[in-house]
């Protein structure tokens, strides 16, 4: 069975706030929610692999149920490196997110492979990261598009446009770095 891929960050369900602050083209954060679930289950097989680069959720303290519901929707075995709103004050994970069935346990960072490249994955961007003078890509999120990438790295966010609010493939990520 071949296994795709894939990489997102910054979905911030449940945060009403980032509608306007961003802001997101969806009347409100029921819609926006079930779209990027609709957007990643279009694309996402359940035996697929899913980086989520960090700001899976927000208002993380409210009912475990919602949040839950939500995760259980999505598709693929999902991966989570941590973000600012998936953390405690103390930078410990948030306990309802540490309750999800995450494949592995969620961390602050995390590296791969994929497109015959090692992948460096943070929720925040970096100046230089693992392996980087050997040709590894970092894949970061937080900046919702306003910290363009440089060589390559850059923000797999889903406020940027060839994002989307939809997981994207390492191709289709890196289609411009490589010309």
């Amino acid at each position: 069975m071949f296994v795709q891929k894939f990489y997102i960050a910054d979905t911030h369900f449940r945060h009403e706030r980032i509608l306007t602050l961003q802001p997101r083209p969806f009347p409100s954060i029921d819609a926006h929610d079930n779209a990027i679930v609709e957007r990643w289950n279009a694309v996402v097989r359940d035996h697929d692999i899913v980086y989520h680069l960090g700001d899976f959720a927000f208002r993380l303290g409210e009912r475990f149920d919602k949040l839950s519901w939500l995760f259980s929707r999505l598709k693929g075995r999902k991966h989570l490196v941590l973000g600012n709103h998936d953390v405690t004050s103390k930078g410990e994970i948030h306990p309802h997110l540490a309750a999800l069935a995450w494949a592995a346990p969620p961390a602050h960072a995390l590296r791969t492979r994929d497109g015959g490249r090692e992948i460096y994955l943070s929720h925040y961007a970096c100046r230089t990261w693992p392996c980087q003078h050997y040709g590894a890509v970092h894949f970061y999120g937080h900046s919702h598009g306003h910290l363009p990438g440089t060589g390559l790295s850059r923000d797999v966010g889903v406020d940027l446009p060839d994002v989307d609010f939809t997981p994207r493939t390492f191709d289709e990520l890196t289609k411009e770095m490589f010309r």
